[in-house]
């Protein structure tokens, strides 16, 4: 459920008094906000401990490894909308009295996920967040060019979670500190890619945005988006005929651009002799993913570590 008009206020007070940021670029996230009172709000001291947050932790730990001051500051706004409006709301706020804002409204970015169906977004130079990524994105690339028009940005990927996923986290997952499970077996990811696409048959969402679907991933010509059978079934064909990685690789991004992930990196779990609770396994997971980004900050096919890259020129 989004924040109604007196959380939002709130929530945007929080933020904007919050001495953390002064003179700090400050990214607004997705995710939970943290454990609030009886009427759904959230104590200053509460924004302090935000980047421990999950998700804005995962941001935080994705921040290029050579940012070595003045940081970003992340903090979770809920959902997608949730997000938009606080970033349109702290820019209100601070125009009505700048000298109760530690904001500095140029150092301002928010990061959404792209989901299936488009959110529309007023008083914008982009009308929604499906022209954020047509603008932002290229065969799964982030445009260098372009990205400097934005200080909203989706994700190239369909969620954050499609992040925890790509092929090149595999080498990281086979040397962790404890090797992960999926569904009880030793993490395959190729395994997770066919099953995803296995179940694209069944996902409504894909069958009712089927043209938005073949709009970003229409730079594979060999992929039939006319419907969901077609599309898994050339999807499960070129994966299987071809040797190339770099080619297998755009199938499998291509697929983590439309197809949801969250459920699959749900069912990621600690090896049966891990001794601390499920959830520290996770966190450490998360913060090992994290930091394969932060040492890839420039190469543009890892999208999130390449927009904090982008910010640096805003410290």
């Amino acid at each position: 459920m989004s924040l109604n008009p007196e959380q939002l206020k709130q929530h945007c007070d929080n933020i904007i008094l919050s001495r953390r940021i002064k003179n700090k670029i400050v990214v607004l996230c997705e995710g939970e906000r943290g454990i609030k009172d009886t009427k759904d709000r959230l104590s200053p001291q509460s924004y302090a401990r935000m980047e421990q947050m999950p998700d804005a932790n995962f941001y935080k730990a994705c921040v290029p490894r050579w940012w070595s001051q003045y940081k970003p500051e992340f903090f979770n706004c809920g959902d997608r909308k949730d997000v938009i409006d606080t970033y349109f709301n702290l820019l209100e706020i601070h125009t009505q009295d700048n000298n109760n804002s530690y904001l500095i409204p140029e150092k301002l970015f928010a990061i959404v996920d792209l989901d299936l169906q488009l959110q529309k977004i007023d008083n914008y130079t982009f009308s929604d967040t499906e022209a954020i990524f047509c603008d932002l994105y290229g065969q799964c690339k982030v445009n260098e060019i372009n990205a400097n028009n934005h200080r909203i940005w989706v994700t190239g990927l369909v969620h954050k979670e499609a992040y925890f996923l790509i092929p090149d986290l595999q080498e990281v997952f086979d040397n962790i500190f404890a090797s992960p499970l999926y569904n009880s077996n030793s993490l395959v990811l190729e395994n997770i890619y066919l099953t995803m696409a296995d179940a694209i048959v069944d996902d409504v969402d894909l069958k009712n945005n089927l043209p938005t679907i073949a709009n970003r991933i229409n730079y594979l010509s060999s992929l039939d988006c006319s419907d969901t059978d077609k599309l898994r079934d050339s999807w499960k064909a070129e994966f299987d005929n071809t040797q190339n990685d770099i080619e297998k690789n755009e199938l499998i991004l291509a697929l983590l651009t439309i197809k949801k992930a969250k459920d699959y990196w749900n069912k990621i779990h600690p090896p049966t002799d891990y001794s601390s609770p499920a959830e520290r396994f996770r966190e450490q997971l998360l913060l090992e993913i994290g930091q394969f980004y932060s040492h890839n900050s420039s190469d543009s096919r890892y999208h999130i570590s390449f927009f904090l890259a982008t910010l640096y020129k805003f410290v």
